[in-house]
């Protein structure tokens, strides 16, 4: 989701807080929205309860949306256990967050068209891999 589309901004977060070990540099901070960055917290990741094993999150400085999310409408859609435990913790899917990004779509502004872009580019290598 776009900063200006949202009614509360955006916030860098440390990918892997400084608690952990986390750095302060460009490589270890991403732009996040206000709740994900609440929900993470100084998390790294969580538990996969079927199999009680810890699964880290996605880190959109190394991995690729597209191998562990899929968006289907409004809804994001994890495809990995890497993208469960993010979507869940992150909350991508409460009904608040479904609520907004189903207003965005009726206004033709989600997906943003930044992201959309990098979406296919990625599947596009993805195909040609």
């Amino acid at each position: 989701m776009h900063e200006q589309d949202t009614a509360f901004g955006c916030a860098v977060d440390h990918i892997i807080s400084l608690k952990h070990g986390g750095a302060t540099d460009a490589d270890t901070l991403a732009y996040a929205c206000v709740f994900c960055n609440r929900f993470k917290g100084s998390d790294i990741g969580s538990i996969i309860w079927q199999t009680r094993e810890f699964t880290r999150f996605y880190n959109p400085r190394h991995d690729r949306w597209s191998t562990h999310f899929q968006l289907q409408t409004a809804t994001i859609q994890p495809l990995t256990n890497i993208g469960e435990v993010t979507a869940r913790i992150l909350g991508f899917n409460d009904s608040d967050r479904l609520l907004e990004r189903h207003l965005l779509i009726n206004h033709n502004k989600y997906p943003h068209p930044a992201a959309l872009k990098r979406i296919e580019e990625e599947l596009d290598r993805d195909d040609k891999e």
